[in-house]
């Protein structure tokens, strides 16, 4: 993955921002076994949400629905929303035509009743939007007093640490756009994210009326080490963690 300068020359016919649909077959594929989200991120998540049996859940920016498999074979009652069609035709094809899955954006309304879910999980979705604002009030107003919202997110201090060693003038305290270019499955896409540092991150939070009851830099799965050798070869054999992405549970006040 390239980090490209805010300021690059777009070229005469560029290709969509976060094109999910373009790239749906590709990046499912690669995040079904990857460490960083096979290994890593969604062992983490599982392991914050704890016992859901029983529990509704709403997956918000399920894509093709990886993490609402293992929550669903956990005993949750889960519904799946994205805004990508294409991530969610490759959703059901995993989790059957029964699967509660809708075309949802989660910078909109939206389209369930106040109090309708237990937990809200939003894993690598919120770093895609400028204003959090919107979004967190409409997961408060889903979730039922003392529900928790569970949120993963680039790593703010990371994604500062990546500018810096490329070269690029760090700028922690703002809140910016960042554009990166992907490989994924051959081909090559355009994404843009928003960064924002942590006291951002936090004040938004409770500006929604959540509050913060854990926050995570949690290992890798023991597993990952046999798995990707190459990719942790100069980790110690001790050290089970590195900077990549930052994870909450909040709970709704």
């Amino acid at each position: 993955m390239t980090t490209m300068p805010d300021d690059h020359v777009e070229t005469a016919n560029p290709s969509p921002l976060n094109d999910y649909d373009g790239m749906a077959g590709g990046y499912t594929a690669e995040n079904e076994s990857n460490l960083l989200n096979a290994y890593y991120e969604r062992p983490a998540m599982l392991e914050l949400a704890g016992d859901v049996a029983g529990r509704r859940i709403l997956d918000a920016g399920c894509g093709a629905g990886p993490l609402f498999a293992e929550l669903r074979d956990r005993g949750a009652v889960v519904t799946g929303v994205d805004a990508s069609a294409g991530m969610l035709e490759l959703a059901r094809k995993r989790l059957g035509a029964d699967a509660d899955l809708l075309v949802a954006d989660l910078a909109g309304p939206l389209p369930f009743p106040d109090e309708a879910f237990d937990d809200v999980v939003a894993s690598l979705v919120l770093h895609y939007l400028e204003d959090w604002a919107p979004t967190l009030a409409e997961l408060r107003r889903v979730l039922k007093p003392g529900g928790r919202l569970l949120v993963s997110v680039d790593h703010p201090f990371s994604v500062t640490l990546f500018q810096h060693l490329a070269g690029e003038k760090p700028r922690y305290f703002e809140t910016r756009s960042r554009a990166d270019e992907w490989t994924v499955g051959g081909q090559s896409v355009r994404m843009r994210f928003w960064d924002r540092p942590l006291h951002a991150m936090t004040e938004a939070f409770t500006a929604a009326g959540f509050r913060i009851g854990v926050v995570s830099e949690p290992p890798f799965a023991p597993e990952a080490r046999e798995l990707f050798p190459e990719e942790l070869r100069e980790f110690e054999p001790t050290r089970t963690r590195f900077l990549c992405f930052l994870f909450f549970v909040l709970e709704a006040a």
